[in-house]
């Protein structure tokens, strides 16, 4: 049990039965009445986010999540094939369940399978990737008055804003929390 006055950033929570990750949170005591905890978590299992009260000294369960290191091994269709790199053993995740994460998969990437009681809730990408740009136009000179931009697609059909000197076939560093342009790899 972990009493609410001790949220973090980060932290996991079971909350009604669901798992939550602790996006936000913020202490406040009104003037009038009881001190309480508002914060903002992040369904686990279904990736909604919801914001909730609770009473200032409420406690709730802590969640224990494990982290496994795992290999991307390749995509049939809806389905995406992992393999535990300690226990070669191989799963399957939907497409639903990697909707964002999908933007940044590439095959034979290392990532971590986050699992709770057995039960796969997701993966953890890197903070950031390397990916090639497959198609963009070229950039036009005389176009640069303030950081101008143009649209890239890369390898995993994600499209990005980046610098106009970004030509095809460049590797880029993309930023996974927000899927913006980083810099040159």
């Amino acid at each position: 049990m972990i009493n609410v006055n001790d949220f973090k950033t980060g932290l996991t929570v079971e909350v009604d039965g669901d798992i939550f990750t602790v996006l936000d949170f913020q202490h406040v005591k009104p003037g009038k009445g009881a001190a309480f905890v508002r914060s903002k978590l992040k369904n686990l299992r279904n990736g909604n986010t919801v914001e909730r009260t609770f009473r200032a000294g409420e406690t709730i369960g802590r969640a224990q999540i494990e982290n496994r290191g795992v290999s991307y091994l390749y995509a049939s269709g809806d389905e995406h094939t992992f393999m535990d790199n300690q226990t070669y053993d191989q799963f399957t995740l939907t497409s639903k369940q990697l909707e964002w994460e999908l933007n940044f998969l590439k095959e034979n990437m290392n990532v971590n399978i986050i699992s709770y009681n057995g039960e796969i809730l997701g993966i953890n990408l890197p903070t950031s990737v390397e990916l090639k740009v497959v198609e963009t136009e070229p950039g036009i000179k005389g176009n640069t008055a303030t950081g101008a931009t143009k649209n890239a697609k890369l390898e995993t059909g994600l499209n990005v804003q980046v610098p106009l000197f970004i030509n095809q076939d460049d590797v880029l560093l993309i930023d996974t929390r927000d899927g913006k342009y980083m810099s040159r790899a």
